[in-house]
């Protein structure tokens, strides 16, 4: 930066560095950084809501089970269509499953990069053993393959449903950290009182054109043609 005008060249100021204005184009925030987040409250009003369907979603396969194919699930029929107090059991684990899966998509959501993907085959490799667990049962093929099916419909159900909750939940964080930060200003560092200088009269003077001397003024000639009826 220059310290004058009366200098042989620029000289830099420490207190600025090499411009005359402030580096930082924000401000002097720097650019806006926002940490890997999620809108819990949105998240969890989401969650409790997939609870909801999971729940519901066991309670309809137990009556299509039950009450069409009249195949037992995992218990014995019992009373009627509704079965016993297990059917209860079996639609709170599944909203219980759908409150896990939401707070280990918090956890993702906070802790890594791409929680969407991990989520995703955390939950597939889950959902593929509670498949594959009553297949092992020595129960009857009809029921393995009914409880079979009602616990991959459910996993998908949670798997699919919290995954698209939560992208929404991470893009409405982002536009309220975005809104909270605002648009970057671009400020300029004031000089202090008496930087800049102005050149005192006389310090700089245009340099006279070829032909005159530095005290004689310039003046503008013009040589008439040949033949000009001025000339006499």
């Amino acid at each position: 930066m220059t310290s004058g005008y009366g200098g042989s060249g620029p000289v830099r100021d420490p207190r600025y560095g090499d411009s005359h204005y402030s580096g930082d184009p924000y401000g002097g925030q720097g650019p806006v950084r926002t940490r890997p987040g999620v809108d819990a409250g949105r998240l969890w009003a989401g969650g409790v809501a997939t609870a909801l369907v999971a729940a519901l979603t066991a309670i309809v396969g137990l009556l299509i089970a039950r009450g069409i194919f009249n195949v037992t699930v995992v218990e014995p029929k019992g009373q009627g269509v509704w079965g016993n107090a297990s059917t209860v059991t079996y639609a709170l684990v599944a909203a219980l499953v759908a409150l896990l899966a939401t707070g280990l998509m918090h956890l993702l959501s906070l802790t890594v990069p791409s929680p969407g993907s991990f989520f995703a085959w955390i939950m597939v490799l889950l959902t593929a053993i509670a498949v594959v667990v009553p297949l092992t049962l020595n129960i009857e093929t009809s029921a393995k393959v009914a409880t079979a099916a009602i616990n991959l419909v459910i996993g998908l159900v949670i798997t699919i449903v919290i995954s698209s909750m939560a992208a929404s939940a991470r893009t409405v964080y982002r536009r309220k950290t975005t809104a909270t930060a605002g648009p970057p200003v671009q400020q300029y560092r004031q000089p202090p009182p008496g930087e800049y200088r102005q050149p005192p009269p006389g310090e700089y003077r245009q340099p006279p054109p070829p032909g005159y001397s530095s005290g004689e003024a310039p003046t503008q000639r013009y040589e008439r043609p040949p033949g000009s009826p001025y000339d006499s």
